[in-house]
């Protein structure tokens, strides 16, 4: 990981468009860090697209879409999404799904079964405090209320793995994805869908800023990816930003938004 001192300003003059991670990017102990939001709206001033992207329940996506600067929020990594009320083209539809509603039927099938192997075999596991905001995936907490130890971490995601779902570790919960979504894949979608970009094609006008481990694909994909400096806390990771900022957390996503406000004067 390269200092973000060190990234060109011809790549941060070319971006149109800024993809961040929520919790431990612009939040700090669950609480959204003033100069965080601060940015944000300074970014959305300058004209930026901005994608909020988090492992929180749609039902905070909801709320994110609503009341932040943002031109889509997208929930439970990439499940889905709600079109930002900032610059929402009529017509524009407020919410979709990465996966038709006859497969999150057959999801929600093993959702329950992963709930009720999880109850059975790890019981002092417990569930997210937002699950009830969830549409489409199960999440636990193993580091937002609880403390959970690494091998119950491990023993978490074999038992997740073994259902026929996928396990997302982020710096507060681990999650049962029954699902083929990633952040990346949903801000290639929702993008498509609302905003009609073709992210595919343009990845390079684009940014992702995030923190932690289901952040990774977005990390993967975006050739301008940027990690908040706590992001060291969660190494190893399978895949890491190209860049890290001095500053952890809000003051980090401040410290990025800032180069990018600075290169585009």
């Amino acid at each position: 990981m390269q200092p973000l001192a060190d990234i060109q300003v011809a790549q941060l003059q070319a971006l149109d468009g800024l993809a961040f991670d929520i919790d431990d990017t612009v939040t700090s102990h669950g609480k959204l860090q003033p100069e965080a939001f601060d940015a944000m709206w300074k970014l959305h001033a300058a004209g930026l697209r901005l994608v909020a992207v988090t492992g929180r329940p749609l039902g905070w996506a909801a709320v994110v879409a609503r009341h932040w600067p943002v031109d889509i929020a997208i929930g439970e990594n990439g499940a889905g999404w709600y079109a930002g009320t900032t610059r929402r083209p009529a017509g524009t539809p407020e919410r979709g799904f990465f996966d038709d509603a006859a497969t999150r039927a057959q999801q929600r099938v093993l959702l329950t079964h992963i709930e009720a192997e999880v109850r059975r075999q790890l019981p002092h596991v417990q569930l997210a405090n937002d699950q009830g905001g969830r549409l489409c995936d199960l999440a636990f907490d193993v580091g937002e209320e609880a403390t959970l130890p690494p091998e119950d971490r491990a023993a978490l995601v074999q038992l997740i793995e073994a259902a026929g779902a996928r396990a997302v570790v982020s710096s507060v919960h681990a999650h049962a994805v029954p699902g083929d979504w990633n952040k990346a894949e949903g801000i290639l979608r929702a993008a498509r869908e609302l905003l009609g970009a073709d992210l595919a094609r343009d990845m390079h006008s684009w940014a992702f800023v995030g923190d932690s481990g289901n952040d990774v694909e977005a990390f993967a994909y975006f050739p301008v990816s940027v990690g908040v400096a706590n992001v060291r806390e969660q190494l190893p990771l399978t895949h890491t930003p190209r860049y890290v900022t001095q500053a952890m957390r809000g003051q980090g996503f401040a410290e990025l938004a800032a180069a990018i406000l600075a290169a585009r004067r």
